[in-house]
């Protein structure tokens, strides 16, 4: 398997998921969102609110789906990198075994972990002065999970011969977990949500939020795993060799 010929499917596969990602977005999070731009509008003054310069109708339709698009298909693109850096390295996982581990490490470490720390909330809330720390602490806490993540990784596949597969995985994730722990413990807080913003509302965005990236990543885990074990199949059924199942 070339990098180019991996790069391309999941670039691929990240357009199908978007799409997929795009009509959960649109029946779950826009209404979300729509409810808290409206609880934003109840509570600007006559003539305060600051000129739309894309229509509504336009950011929830052509501008989701661009911005989707556009996301899934650069995250395909890393899946497929971290899938050709992972395949082959972590014990006798075939090509879908590896797909979906590489999915499940990277749900969790991408979007999870800092998403408990630094939950999403809907675009009207939140104060502009401050969205440049946010912004900061929140990619700092990815980089963080993401550091951890890979060590975890690696560290299983070297305690792996001396521990057995479940016991360095277990001492694996125990480390991510308490290295991911400490930090959150570290950083600060972030909670701007106005006192009366209807809880509801907040609830449902965050588990659209969590719900979009669940259906991006489980794409990614299954359609790609299956796609290059079939790819692999064919390749190696010409050169009259196995390929591993799973």
């Amino acid at each position: 398997m070339s990098a180019r010929a991996l790069l391309i499917r999941g670039m691929l596969v990240g357009v199908a998921a978007a799409a997929l990602a795009y009509l959960f977005a649109t029946v779950f999070g826009e209404p979300q969102v729509a409810h808290a731009i409206g609880f934003e509008d109840a509570h600007t003054m006559p003539g305060m609110a600051a000129p739309e310069i894309v229509s509504r109708t336009v950011q929830s339709t052509l501008g989701l789906g661009v911005a989707v698009l556009v996301y899934g298909a650069a995250l395909g693109g890393i899946f497929a990198l971290a899938f050709a850096f992972t395949y082959g390295r972590v014990g006798p996982l075939g090509a879908r075994g590896t797909s979906l581990l590489v999915a499940v490490v990277g749900f969790g470490a991408v979007f999870v972990v800092p998403f408990l720390k630094y939950p999403a909330n809907p675009p009207s809330v939140g104060n502009p002065d401050t969205i440049g720390r946010r912004s900061a602490l929140y990619f700092t806490m990815l980089a963080i999970s993401l550091a951890a993540a890979i060590g975890a990784v690696i560290a299983a596949r070297n305690l792996t011969p001396r521990l057995g597969v479940w016991n360095a995985v277990l001492v694996a994730a125990g480390g991510f977990i308490v290295i991911v722990s400490v930090a959150g413990w570290l950083l600060p807080g972030i909670n701007e949500v106005p006192a009366d913003f209807p809880a509801t509302v907040l609830w449902r965005f965050r588990l659209a939020s969590l719900g979009i990236q669940a259906v991006l990543w489980a794409t990614f885990g299954l359609a790609f795993g299956a796609w290059t074990e079939r790819s692999l199949r064919r390749q190696h059924a010409r050169l009259g060799h196995a390929v591993p199942v799973g």
